[in-house]
């Protein structure tokens, strides 16, 4: 029990992990039904994109920490007059908080990315946005702030070169003032995908995947890297610290990876998203920071909840949700130890609310009585219960995900939607099937920890 426990307490001081829910897609689930969805997984933080009165009355009473966002579109008005940002809060903030706990504002989106430039409207609309919350009384409760894509950087490696483009000064400047004035995040939006995707030759799918077995010299510090996320991150605060701003946080409000692409987006696979994702939660909760910032607690949010069709562009665009619509199973991984399958069984048919009865003697998944087919039905059985995401087949990276049906003869595996069954034979199996010892059991309070990991529990103090 205290070594379960043991992780908890350390982490109560740490980063969070949140994800971007974003709605740019048809028959997606109602905002009631996204909300319980983000629930199920005991995400605290999620990010969207407008002020949508129906999603933000979703996430209201639920304590879960919303950032909220100001399109490009409305920037002008924003940034123009007082008496817009005034009416927009009183209209769109003050109805529904603090029900909903609203935590950030972002002004605009990659706004050096947008085609009409609209940054110069950033900064005036920031600052009419934060006089409306003082007015209000709430600009130490919700931060305002802005994001941006990593091209708002001239150079970004090796890290310590890491500098700002020269073409967004005018924006910057002001920008990054009132970030330091109002101890306001930068908010960057990292892709190591496309890092590797656009430069396979320079950058490893191993270090891009947090599975890079060697190590990255910064020449100028000495420092070493093992993953492009951390790269990317102490770039932009080399950029800060070169313009002298030193106590500005860098928060990570997108990243994540691709579960399909066009034919040549080899590395947008389903494996690769969930291999990302998983070593993504687990590096940033470990709170280890980035080399140059070592310790420092990174906030990241995951892109995306859902799969967006509508989205313009290359075929991975369309795909970097955890809820795809292509139906998929969770098996047993051939790569799995023998040990680590069995402390999986026990948790899924335990903990995991797992109904383990069809794989008990003379049931209709029994045989073939083998750990590894055990394990996959198991597996399969959580996954489908707790929305088949990618993030619910990690299983300690013992679980794969795969678009096959898995089923056999009488031994059906359930999907998405299916009615599940009860669970009254879990405590059964989950004795007739325990064979660890003592240090096996510690093992596998470990392997639980690493699943919690996984499904984004926000550990709390």
């Amino acid at each position: 029990m205290g070594s379960s426990k043991f992780p908890f307490a350390v982490l109560c001081r740490g980063s969070i992990v949140g994800v971007c829910y974003g709605r740019n897609a048809d028959d997606l689930p109602t905002p009631d039904k996204a909300v319980d969805l983000i629930q199920q997984h005991n995400i605290k933080y999620a990010r969207i994109y407008d002020a949508n009165i129906q999603v933000l009355k979703a996430f209201a009473n639920t304590g879960i920490e919303l950032m909220i966002g100001i399109s490009n579109s409305d920037l002008l008005p924003f940034s123009q007059f007082q008496s817009n940002a005034d009416t927009w809060l009183k209209n769109n903030i003050l109805p529904y908080y603090p029900a909903t706990k609203i935590t950030y504002i972002t002004v605009g989106a990659e706004v050096t990315e947008a085609p009409n430039n609209e940054s110069a409207l950033v900064v005036p609309a920031m600052h009419n946005i934060l006089t409306s919350l003082k007015k209000l009384g709430l600009h130490k409760k919700i931060k305002v702030s802005t994001t941006h894509s990593l091209g708002v950087l001239s150079r970004s490696f090796p890290p310590s070169a890491g500098a700002f483009s020269s073409k967004h000064a005018l924006f910057l400047k002001p920008l990054l003032e009132f970030l330091a004035e109002n101890q306001s995040p930068f908010m960057i939006d990292i892709y190591p995908y496309y890092a590797y995707r656009d430069s396979p030759s320079n950058v490893s799918l191993d270090y891009a995947l947090f599975q890079s077995s060697s190590e990255v010299i910064d020449p100028n510090t000495g420092l070493l890297y093992t993953n492009m996320f951390d790269a990317q991150i102490d770039a932009l605060y080399f950029a800060l610290m070169a313009l002298n701003f030193r106590t500005i946080k860098v928060m990570v409000t997108e990243t994540g990876w691709p579960s399909k692409g066009s034919p040549k987006e080899t590395a947008a696979t389903p494996d690769n998203a969930q291999i990302y994702n998983a070593n993504l939660i687990r590096h940033v909760i470990n709170d280890t920071g980035t080399p140059a910032k070592p310790g420092e607690d990174v906030d990241v949010y995951i892109f995306s909840l859902f799969n967006e069709n509508r989205k313009p562009g290359l075929e991975s665009e369309r795909n970097w949700g955890f809820n795809g619509t292509t139906k998929t199973w969770c098996i047993a991984s051939s790569n799995a130890t023998q040990l680590d399958l069995q402390n999986a069984v026990d948790w899924a048919c335990s903990t995991g609310n797992v109904d383990c009865s069809p794989i008990q003697p003379s049931q209709p998944c029994f045989q073939p009585d083998n750990l590894a087919s055990h394990a996959s039905y198991a597996f399969n059985a959580y996954y489908q219960q707790n929305g088949a995401t990618d993030i619910a087949c990690t299983f300690g990276g013992t679980g794969v995900r795969v678009d096959k049906d898995p089923s056999y003869d009488n031994c059906l595996y359930m999907t998405a939607g299916t009615n599940k069954t009860g669970a009254s034979n879990i405590t059964a199996m989950t004795s007739s099937s325990s064979k660890t010892s003592s240090s096996s059991q510690n093992l596998a309070g470990k392997w639980a920890y690493s699943l919690i990991l996984a499904t984004l529990l926000r550990l709390l103090c």
